[in-house]
């Protein structure tokens, strides 16, 4: 034990410095994870071996996984379902063509420019085709677009793009067995009986019995996330369309998602992100920069020439909306990790081309929302000044707080 404690110190020893870093450059947390990840990781190969830190130990993945999966279940669960009602054909149309165009592109691109081998190609097409929830749902919060019309169709396109990533991911690389169909039947059958049932746990016990909301949903998130990996498919998948299913329902609490989000981050998705970071291979990005530049240019250029025609068919006469809303969908980087991960673990991926991946998903994370914001910020949209409390708000804008008290936490 003595060792699984040293190790988790130095990894979250890490995760302190990835956040004062972040603070300090005012970029995403998540992104200057994997940067600290990959750095310690190069060190420590150098100087000190491979398993140095046991980014492969069971306890150490298993911690990586509940952040991986407990990220994509919030990342449903901020959707504003009347949001994405009220703009539901711009967000299936935009959506539809920001998954496809890129995974399309950058499938063909791995498979004929670089030479790819099939599976890793479509695993490239996958991981370059997501749109990052983190980066756009942060930038609509900073400058206030997340209360116009605007930012909800922009929010809702980006759900819409990952869901086509995640349901792709399992649709290609899950193996159709008869397991596969029990998974299915089982988690149709979750999806449709557990909005009823959450409600009720909340309102019987909620508030009486400690952190019974956390309970359920983590035991929701295990268990279809357990029946996902028995079937051959990734233990992510479910937990986005869970965070869906109850968007309406438990977003209602503020100080309930606020705690959740608090566990995830603060404790769950270091673990994650800096492995992500860890496993990567700077010398070989360094060894062939041209792979990284042509995986990295081929996801925005595919996405720029899929996304460009159909948003302007929705933003008619604004251009500088127009631009900004292809930019914003061309960003990635949590589920383009994940997929990337993926691919590794289930060695469909090499590490090389893992780490090219990886380099051209954060990149895709930080370039287009530069550009975005220093050349085509549409500031008509904000006419008035935001004040600082709105600026970065601490609850989801989706639904007012709760009368009732937090849970008891005795």
């Amino acid at each position: 034990m003595f060792d699984a404690y040293l190790t988790a110190a130095i990894w979250l020893g890490l995760a302190i410095v990835a956040t004062i870093l972040a603070s300090r450059l005012k970029i995403s947390m998540a992104l200057m994870e994997i940067m600290v990840g990959a750095l310690a990781g190069y060190l420590v190969v150098r100087y000190f071996g491979e398993s140095a830190l046991s980014p492969n130990a069971d306890w150490l993945r298993f911690v990586a996984g509940a952040g991986a999966i407990l990220l994509t279940f919030l990342a449903g669960a901020e959707l504003d379902p009347q949001s994405l009602r009220a703009k539901l054909k711009e967000s299936t149309v935009i959506g539809f063509i920001g998954f496809l165009a890129p995974f399309l592109g950058c499938a063909a691109i791995a498979r004929f420019l670089l030479h790819w081998d099939l599976r890793a190609s479509l695993l490239a097409g996958i991981a370059l085709s997501t749109t990052s929830m983190a980066v756009v749902y942060s930038v609509m919060l900073e400058f206030g677009f997340n209360k116009t019309e605007f930012g909800k169709g922009v929010l809702g396109s980006c759900f819409v793009n990952d869901l086509g990533t995640v349901i792709g991911l399992g649709l290609i690389f899950a193996p159709f067995t008869y397991r596969t169909v029990i998974f299915v039947v089982v988690s149709v059958l979750v999806f449709i009986f557990l909005p009823g049932v959450t409600g009720y746990l909340i309102k019987k016990f909620a508030y009486k019995t400690a952190a019974v909301r956390t309970k359920w949903i983590l035991f929701l998130l295990f268990g279809l996330g357990a029946l996902a990996l028995w079937s051959g498919s990734e233990a992510v998948l479910p937990a986005y369309i869970i965070g869906m299913v109850l968007a309406g329902t438990v977003s209602r609490d503020h100080f309930f998602i606020r705690r959740l989000r608090t566990l995830t981050i603060g404790f769950l998705t270091p673990f994650y992100f800096l492995r992500a970071g860890f496993l990567m291979s700077i010398p070989a990005v360094v060894a062939g920069p041209l792979v990284f530049l042509v995986l990295f240019t081929g996801k925005v250029i595919s996405k720029i020439f899929g996304l460009y025609p159909a948003i302007k068919s929705f933003r008619k006469n604004h251009v500088k909306e127009t631009w900004y809303y292809t930019l914003m969908m061309s960003t990635g980087l949590t589920f383009g990790t994940i997929s990337a991960l993926y691919g590794l673990t289930h060695n469909i991926v090499s590490r090389e081309q893992y780490s090219f991946l990886v380099a051209a998903v954060i990149a895709s994370a930080v370039i287009p929302t530069l550009v975005a914001n220093r050349f085509f910020l549409p500031e008509h949209l904000l006419p008035t000044p935001i004040s600082e409390e709105e600026e970065i708000p601490e609850e989801s804008p989706s639904a007012p707080a709760p009368a009732s008290e937090p849970e008891s936490l005795h």
